[in-house]
């Protein structure tokens, strides 16, 4: 919806757009909260990522609070831009996110190491490719919710074979703020002709982008202390100046 100071970036060429109204507060943001609530998420995948690297987890958790960045950073040029090739900057890397996810979650039962990161490497590349040159539409979205529903039962099996409470409080989160997310999204979809009448919008999409931020970081944290149990690092849920939680692990000198 075209609204307010003209446009940087021209027409807008995306095929979906969101309840905020655009070009509210600069010419160069096209929806100025959608855009900005990126950073919070973007702050807690540095946050993670600097500890993965400090206590030299597998680098399969680096590129995951990589990706983390790399789909708020896309999501925020296409919130920020409404132009289709930004659309899929968001988009593929929310495919890629999951294929990772299903990788961390999957390998340590998997007999063959070297076969299913390839085969997801290769995944991931071809329908980047695929999605860039067609763009799938509602395929995309079919998708992608197989993909999230595929990490389901393999969450429920690490959470009932957890016994540490605070882990456990973990993945609570992870479905606290999953459930929050997901009521802001629908919220800001089905009242979003009510929204306009009224002098202020509720912002829920940039609500559910806070949130989601705050989902991964959770997720990711969880998956964390999970793989350090099962490596033998002896892993405990810290907290960062008292509030933020993370895995610290104690591993022997042999490790």
């Amino acid at each position: 919806m075209a609204d307010g100071i003209p446009s940087f970036w021209g027409p807008v060429t995306s095929t979906t757009e969101c309840c905020e109204k655009n070009y509210v507060y600069s010419s160069y943001i096209a929806e100025f909260f959608n855009t900005i609530s990126n950073v919070p998420g973007i702050i807690l995948a540095i946050i993670g990522l600097m500890n993965a690297l400090r206590q030299r987890f597998e680098k399969r958790f680096s590129f995951l609070h990589i990706s983390n960045m790399a789909l708020a950073i896309g999501n925020m040029l296409y919130h920020a831009t409404l132009q289709r090739v930004h659309q899929h900057s968001d988009e593929t890397p929310m495919v890629w996110e999951m294929l990772l996810y299903l990788y961390i979650l999957y390998s340590p039962d998997w007999h063959y190491k070297s076969t299913m990161p390839t085969f997801i490497f290769l995944y991931g590349a071809a329908f980047g490719i695929l999605h860039h040159l067609v763009g799938f539409g509602i395929c995309f979205k079919l998708h992608y919710a197989l993909l999230c529903l595929l990490c389901i039962p393999r969450m429920y099996k690490y959470y009932i074979h957890t016994n540490d409470v605070h882990a456990k409080r973990l993945a609570k989160l992870y479905l606290v703020t999953l459930i929050l997310a997901s009521l802001c999204w629908v919220v800001d979809r089905v009242f979003c002709k009510e929204f306009h009448s009224w002098n202020f919008n509720p912002q829920g999409h940039a609500f559910w982008h806070v949130f989601m931020g705050l989902n991964s970081y959770y997720a990711n944290t969880f998956l964390m202390f999970c793989r350090a149990q099962q490596l033998g690092w002896n892993p405990e849920v810290a907290r960062f100046l008292g509030v933020l939680p993370y895995v610290k692990v104690h591993k022997s000198k042999t490790q």
